[in-house]
């Protein structure tokens, strides 16, 4: 089925790698967002006979002006743009006390306000095309005091708070704004970030015992930018997550 079309940022590995995967599958065509042009490339490749349904922008979404012709460029596209996912973030896992100020402003760059220019530049073509839906990719860390993301956790506890105050002023437009807070995922993020001793902490609290995987992030994201099936929520943080923001004692 033919749908519209959907900017994912950080569609170069991970949860953006996945996410545009699945869109691509169901019917969406996808601007695919990363700073690495080198991983589009591989995006390109994976997707072999599907690339048609692709176009790649190699971007830093801390570059205003960049983020200004990625949204001439949505203008012109074939198929309207209907939706947004800010995939796109950074990560420490870094103790308060050794957490320095350029750490925290460089984190909130990417994670807030690369979040907010985008939404800020896209939203009025989305109100142009009848409404759209935007999703951000927050965090347990943004919800729970998880040790190690003073910066990190900071940073995605202020995506959820601009969800909702998106979702409020945007709702005349019929733009939904809705948040996913992902816990412990198998991503090149992740396993950069997380050592053994961190590994066995996450699986001892999450009740499901695993880590989770990009695509079913990726699953919920697609549930939340389809229209159809998810027209009356807005506002929203889903936990994707094992369980782990419900746990109390388990033993």
């Amino acid at each position: 089925m033919d749908r519209g079309s959907v900017v994912v940022t950080g569609a170069g590995s991970g949860i953006g790698f996945s996410t545009a995967e699945l869109l691509i599958e169901a019917g969406w065509h996808v601007v695919a967002a990363d700073r690495d042009a080198s991983a589009l490339d591989r995006l390109m490749d994976r997707l072999d006979n599907r690339a048609a349904m692709v176009t790649p922008v190699a971007i830093d979404i801390t570059d205003e002006a960049a983020i200004s012709r990625l949204a001439g460029q949505c203008r012109e596209l074939a198929r309207p743009l209907m939706a947004l996912v800010n995939s796109a973030g950074i990560a420490a896992n870094t103790r308060f006390f050794d957490t320095t100020a350029e750490q925290l402003r460089r984190i909130y760059e990417v994670n807030v306000v690369g979040a907010f220019a985008l939404s800020q530049a896209l939203a009025p073509l989305l109100k142009e095309n009848g409404g759209g839906s935007i999703v951000h990719i927050a965090s347990v860390s943004g919800i729970k005091g998880n040790l190690g993301r003073s910066a990190y956790g900071a940073s995605k506890g202020a995506l959820i708070t601009l969800t909702k105050i998106m979702a409020v002023e945007l709702a005349d437009d019929l733009i939904r704004v809705n948040a996913i807070a992902p816990g412990p995922i198998e991503t090149p993020m992740v396993r950069e970030n997380h050592t053994a001793a961190t590994r066995e902490e996450w699986q001892r609290t999450v009740p499901m015992r695993r880590y989770g995987r990009p695509e079913e992030i990726a699953s919920a994201i697609a549930f939340l930018i389809d229209g159809r099936q998810s027209s009356y929520v807005t506002g929203q943080v889903l936990s994707v997550d094992g369980g782990f923001t419900a746990a109390g004692l388990m033993n």
